[in-house]
């Protein structure tokens, strides 16, 4: 049986040159107005998946 890639993380992560991937940050869904804008600046950047989540990841990207 062929191999299928989990939608849901395709959606969410994007494979780097490196052979890692970025996500995006969590903790910016709600409660935005008790938060200081300096920290809401550094939830919208990107950042890489960690070493211990990275082969869940490869599992789930199969055909990526």
């Amino acid at each position: 049986m062929k191999q299928k890639t989990h939608r849901g993380a395709a959606k969410r992560f994007k494979k780097t040159g490196g052979g890692g991937y970025k996500r995006k940050r969590a903790y910016l869904r709600h409660g935005m107005r008790k938060r200081n804008q300096d920290v809401k600046r550094g939830l919208r950047k990107k950042t890489q998946v960690s070493e211990s989540d990275k082969k869940s990841v490869d599992l789930m990207l199969v055909n990526k």
